[in-house]
């Protein structure tokens, strides 16, 4: 019997993600055949700004190659544009005069960029940011010119603007709103996105109209002119403002459109036998520009297509992620507020991490995320089901982990997830089908998984879950993938292959790395120059660099700085422990330099806070005690309990202990900051079971746990070894530290670097393996010894400058120009 012919006019992300479901529900009932106007076979359009950032090639973002269609037995015609729809006959008939007929017409014709209509749209070097030829366009142009102007603060322009800049272009935006992504993100997520974005070099011109471009002699765009009258030089122009869905061929067939082509719940036009989906859709009045709506609508339609009859598109609540390597932003719903909505806010602006969540009637209405995106698929599932939070209020601000769906808490959120629960936003794909594909086909590694269920195929934001779910499904036979992360937008070089590279290759200084690795920015950025750096002196100790203005302003001048531009200083009090004498010298300079807060910390020691930057050599001179690391990447402070010393319940000195740690790992360097802790009985005074090495006396030794973070997000330490002695203790400790300092991505606490390579990797080097135990201990030893005290160092005048106020070096260039 004659298989009914169905025509696809889109050989686009919609239009084939639809034939993909058709495929898998009703494999053989249709003759299919598709029409391309581009040249090309399906390709991921969500990694354009990849390919334009020089991240990726095309080819890497292909989706569906040409052996696919002829696998599955699809005619493709690429290059070829329908400009006529015969509903009577039920035939379309191409541009170069092909005709197919059809029993079954989809429409994906997707959308066209909107430009601006102002005098010059139509010049040399103005261009638009939609398909391959676009970025190709793009990607030219900044091999001869130097000045690209993009129109539009939005997802695009941005993505835009990011992917010119690393090509080597000074980059200014142009958006007409107050503040970036205005219609994604909130007033102060914007904020924090156009500082991160100018640290990359990017300038902005916020609350500007375009009013033309203006031509050079040649015909070519060489500037923008504003309405209030400034212009800007620009070689090449961007419209970003904004798509419309392409109707054109629609409404020449006589098919309803208003904003887009008109489907019903089932994705149906006023002809039942034409189907729609996709950019050019109108759908209850609304059409959706983002790729996951789209993929929603695509299994809907396909189920219809199939005679299943069942299934219907309501609508799609959407979210946002920008895709520019290094930031991570979310939002979704309601996030702006209003009238009967409360706000929930966690604002940490020097740490870069915002998250704000709308409540109503105790319902999650909106989120948005900036920084910290980890639960971003978390609140939106909220949001979307619609369920009460009433008793997740006193938690929701700090994640999944910490609610505990399955009532563990602290354990990983792939773990906490259901079968049903949506992994990968852009794909729609749940973790139950990655589950299913990874144990019928043998998946090992997260390409596998994107290649089989397309999960962290398209903005890879998920890609961190879906490594989890392979690791809590496979156990040790996960399999990492080595090019999934890389350090920042400077290099497409992961953390693992900078690293190899300085060891094996004994790079002692960045511009030796940045030279040997072919860095794309010549000097490196804010995020990479601090990794570099870490791996530089942690890779070659007592012979790397280290590069003072690599660090962070709290590692330059060795205390912590607080949100009015003071400082606070905390005095080393090893194990907590201190003296009268040293009371005394503390209460003295908290007195002298009118020191506005003395506080007790949660790591048992006493903060100085709101010490003037020009007083800081003075009182760590007037304090005569070492300062403690309690501002740096490095080791924080080691928490005692009194133990068998002062204590009924106590088995070990755990206060020794914990000197005794402390003064070994004293000025330690890490990837991030390390807090230890020593119980002298398992009542754990001590908090020992959420800190990175938690050591708890017990009447036999010791056990030790590694892994805990008592921060946003608690996660309990989990149990690494039981041993006898003292010495033992500081032997396992430390080896288990020096391999985190050795393997651990910069920035990434031990928690998430124990979760990415497995508790039983640790537990290999170094519990099983006593000669590379003692290796790595040797090593920790030797990268230790004879560390400078930073302190000392700097009464003696060391980087004296570092401490003058802004405010006099301004004053001394003025007086040293003037003479």
């Amino acid at each position: 019997m004659k298989k009914p012919r169905l025509v696809v006019v889109g050989n686009g992300m919609a239009g084939i993600r639809t034939v993909e479901e058709l495929l898998a529900l009703a494999p053989d009932m249709y003759e299919i055949t598709v029409f391309g106007s581009e040249p090309h076979p399906n390709y991921n359009r969500i990694l354009l700004s990849p390919v334009l950032a020089g991240e990726q090639s095309f080819n890497e973002i292909v989706l569906n190659p040409v052996s696919w269609y002829e696998d599955n037995g699809i005619r493709l015609h690429m290059g070829k544009t329908i400009t006529r729809i015969d509903r009577a006959r039920r035939v379309v008939m191409a541009d170069d005069g092909t005709e197919e007929p059809y029993d079954r017409l989809l429409l994906a014709t997707g959308s066209q960029p909107f430009i601006l209509p102002i005098p010059g749209k139509d010049l040399d070097g103005v261009v638009t940011y939609r398909d391959i030829r676009d970025t190709e366009r793009m990607i030219d142009a900044a091999k001869t010119k130097q000045h690209a102007v993009v129109i539009g603060g939005g997802l695009l322009g941005l993505e835009a603007a990011n992917g010119l800049k690393l090509r080597g272009m000074d980059v200014s935006v142009v958006h007409l709103g107050d503040w970036l992504l205005d219609r994604q993100l909130d007033p102060t997520a914007g904020g924090l996105l156009r500082r991160s974005l100018e640290e990359r070099g990017l300038t902005f011109l916020l609350a500007k109209q375009t009013a033309e471009l203006v031509a050079n002699e040649a015909g070519h765009v060489s500037s923008v002119r504003f309405k209030d009258g400034d212009e800007v030089p620009a070689d090449l122009v961007v419209m970003a403002v904004g798509i419309r869905p392409n109707t054109a061929l629609a409404e020449s067939a006589g098919l309803h459109c208003n904003r887009g082509i008109v489907v019903s719940d089932v994705l149906q036009t006023f002809d039942p036998r034409i189907y729609a989906v996709g950019e050019c859709v109108s759908h209850r009045g609304i059409a959706y520009g983002l790729v996951a709506p789209l993929f929603e609508q695509a299994k809907v339609c396909a189920n219809h297509l199939a005679q299943m009859g069942i299934g219907q598109y309501k609508g799609s609540v959407l979210s946002t992620k920008l895709k520019v390597t290094g930031i991570d932003l979310f939002s979704a719903g309601d996030f702006m507020g209003g009238e009967g909505t409360e706000d929930i806010v966690l604002s940490d602006p020097a740490g870069g991490v915002y998250k704000k969540l709308v409540i109503k009637d105790d319902k999650l209405v909106g989120a948005c995320l900036y920084g910290d995106t980890t639960d971003g698929a978390w609140y939106f599932k909220l949001l979307r089901e619609g369920r009460t939070i009433n008793d997740l209020r006193d938690h929701i601000m700090f994640g999944e982990s910490a609610i505990g769906d399955s009532g563990v808490q602290g354990q990983s959120r792939a773990a906490a997830m259901q079968d049903s629960d949506e992994v990968c936003g852009c794909n729609g794909v749940c973790k139950g089908t990655i589950v299913k594909a990874i144990k019928e086909k043998g998946l090992f590694t997260v390409d596998d998984v994107k290649k089989h269920t397309k999960a962290a195929s398209s903005c890879g934001s998920c890609t961190g879950l879906v490594e989890q779910i392979l690791m809590n499904t496979l156990g040790g036979s996960f399999q990492e993938t080595p090019k999934t992360k890389a350090v920042c937008g400077c290099t497409d070089r992961t953390h693992e292959e900078v690293r190899r590279a300085i060891r094996e290759h004994h790079l002692l200084t960045h511009r030796a790395a940045y030279d040997f690795l072919e860095w794309r920015t010549p000097n490196g950025c804010a995020t990479c120059r601090p990794a570099v750096n870490y791996y530089l002196i942690s890779t070659w100790p007592h012979e790397a660099t280290d590069d003072p203005q690599s660090r962070f302003i709290n590692e330059r001048a060795h205390a912590n700085i607080q949100k009015d531009g003071t400082f606070s200083v905390v005095p080393q009090m090893k194990g907590g422990v201190t003296n009268p004498s040293e009371l005394r010298r503390i209460a003295d300079v908290a007195d002298k330099y009118h020191i506005p807060m003395v506080k007790v910390t949660g790591g048992q020691r006493i903060d100085l806070l709101g010490v003037k930057k020009e007083d800081l050599v003075r009182v760590w001179r007037d304090l005569g005690m070492q300062s403690g690391h309690a501002y740096g990447k490095s080791i924080r402070t080691v928490k005692t309990c009194v133990g068998s010393e002062f204590c009924r319940f106590g088995t070990q000195n755990s206060t020794q202990m914990g000197i005794d740690l402390e003064t070994m790992l004293a000025n330690m360097w890490a990837p991030h900051k390390v807090k230890l802790a020593v119980s002298g009985c398992p009542r754990n005074c001590a908090e020992a079971g959420i800190k990175d090495v938690g050591v708890i006396a017990v009447d036999s030794g010791w056990e030790l746990y590694v892994g805990g973070n008592g921060g946003i997000k608690t996660e309990v330490a989990e149990f690494f070894v039981k041993v006898k002695t003292p010495e033992e203790v500081k032997e396992y400790a430390g080896a288990f530290l020096q391999l985190y300092r050795e393997e651990a991505h910069y920035l990434e606490r031990t928690v998430h670097y124990l979760a990415r390579v497995g508790l039983d990797h640790a537990k290999r080097r170094v519990v099983d393996d006593a000669a590379n135990r003692r290796a790595l201990y040797e090593r920790l030893l030797y990268a230790l010894e004879g560390l400078p005290d930073p302190w000392a160092a700097r009464i003696k005048g060391t980087q004296a400058r570092e401490y003058i106020p802004i405010k006099l070096i301004t004053e001394r260039k003025l007086d040293e120009q003037a003479v």
